[in-house]
């Protein structure tokens, strides 16, 4: 699924988070969490025995459903990530900066106070600085696990508009409980129930025509 969004959709508890967890390894940190099949990121086995795994997340960035932002600076929160792969020019971190915080519809709103902590931002504000501190590692694949469940629809809108701009960059995977956002944001949808993938395909088509019919009940909300 290069350059495109994909959306993850299904009712709470049936394995979204978990899935999305174990593309960048983070279900290695889960106690007792069988994991089973392949995995593969640009050709290469994410759960091989070699994979480096600062790499595999540096190269698969995650932004979770609650923001946590560092308590520093915004500035200092872009450029945390870069520091610490030893970036250290001046006039390098500031064009990072600028670069990701317009990719995540943020600049206009804070350019002017890039020193204040990014801990006094709105909650909104704050989930899109954490967008631009995973993008300031430039990843390959950007996961969001329910990234606007706690925002309002301004906030919202501008979390989707930011994802398509970034689609000619980078794979995107959705973790999200509003089927409406999965429709209107998403190239492709995958339904999972009970940890079962049930159904996936372009998201106009499952949509519109979905050939299982608990797919069916789902988007229409007979159930969630």
């Amino acid at each position: 699924m290069p350059h495109e969004i994909l959306s993850i959709i299904g009712p709470a508890g049936s394995g979204k988070t978990t899935f999305l967890r174990c593309i960048n390894r983070l279900s290695d940190l889960v106690p007792d969490l069988a994991v089973s099949g392949v995995l593969t990121l640009e050709g290469r086995g994410v759960f091989a025995p070699e994979t480096d795994l600062a790499d595999l997340r540096r190269r698969v960035g995650m932004v979770f459903a609650v923001p946590i932002p560092l308590p520093r600076s915004i500035y200092e929160n872009v450029v945390f990530g870069p520091r610490l792969l030893g970036i250290r020019d001046r006039s390098r971190l500031d064009a990072i900066v600028e670069k990701t915080l317009r990719a995540a519809v943020l600049w206009d709103e804070v350019k002017d106070r890039l020193g204040t902590s990014g801990t006094k931002l709105s909650g909104g504000q704050q989930q899109r600085l954490c967008l631009a501190r995973v993008l300031a590692l430039e990843p390959k694949v950007l996961l969001l696990d329910e990234p606007c469940s706690g925002l309002d629809p301004i906030s919202t809108a501008k979390i989707e508009e930011a994802l398509q701009e970034l689609k000619p960059q980078l794979s995107v995977v959705l973790v999200t409980n509003n089927v409406k956002q999965a429709a209107r944001s998403s190239d492709r949808t995958a339904f999972l129930l009970m940890g079962e993938l049930v159904e996936h395909g372009r998201t106009a088509e499952m949509f519109t025509s979905p050939t299982d019919t608990r797919t069916n009940d789902y988007i229409s909300g007979k159930f969630g």
